[in-house]
């Protein structure tokens, strides 16, 4: 993408009332919508956020299909979720935001048992630098700040490496596994929600690669 349309991008995205943008000083000092996520959206459903949302693809297929639950999509690219941004207003999808933060960050997103559950789809498995996966100890403890006391994690995977990382760091922590699997179209899917693919795991289903998927408990 050129830096023309990265710009456009970034201004358009500025427009759109499902896009939020602070600055990592507002994130960390005193993030407005901490806390009040459920004033956001109007209502009192449950928030489901996708860490590492990319296009937005997941982020809207999901709201989409739930219209009983609130979806946030975050990402540090604003340039890439504005398509979906875009898709979300075009189609008057109304459970639906998006927020150009670093992940990292979640904790200063949102607070304490305000989230309900956790997506985490083909993540970069960061081969050379363990400590930015997102299944790592680190980011686990990032999760459970915002986390009900039964909220859920999910990651879908095409990556062997991630996947086996993620079940031995689950094994470690003791953590509850509810569902695992490192071949999901094998068999009949374990849920609906997993019916939906993105262009990445297109691609990967091209390459005859198979799609994992963990949920599991905090």
């Amino acid at each position: 993408m050129g830096s023309k349309n990265k710009l456009k991008r970034f201004k358009e995205n500025e427009t759109f009332k499902n896009v939020i943008q602070p600055t990592r000083d507002e994130v960390v000092t005193n993030f407005s919508l901490k806390g009040k996520w459920h004033s956001f959206f109007g209502n009192k459903n449950p928030i489901v956020i996708e860490l590492g949302c990319g296009k937005g693809e997941y982020t809207i297929a999901l709201a989409r299909k739930n219209s009983h639950k609130n979806f946030i999509g975050i990402d540090i690219k604003g340039a890439r979720f504005w398509r979906g941004a875009k898709t979300a207003l075009e189609e008057k999808i109304e459970n639906v935001a998006f927020v150009r933060t670093q992940i990292e960050l979640v904790d200063f997103i949102f607070a304490k048992n305000e989230v309900d559950e956790i997506w985490i789809t083909f993540p970069d498995p960061f081969y050379k630098k363990v400590r930015r996966r997102l299944t790592h100890p680190n980011f686990l403890n990032h999760y459970r700040k915002i986390l009900k006391d039964d909220g859920i994690v999910h990651l879908k995977t095409d990556d062997d490496m991630l996947f086996e990382f993620t079940m031995e760091t689950l094994e470690q922590e003791k953590i509850d596994i509810i569902y695992a699997d490192d071949n999901i179209y094998s068999k009949p899917l374990y849920h609906s929600d997993l019916e939906v693919k993105t262009a990445y795991e297109n691609m990967h289903l091209r390459n005859r690669k198979t799609i994992k998927y963990v949920k599991f408990r905090l």
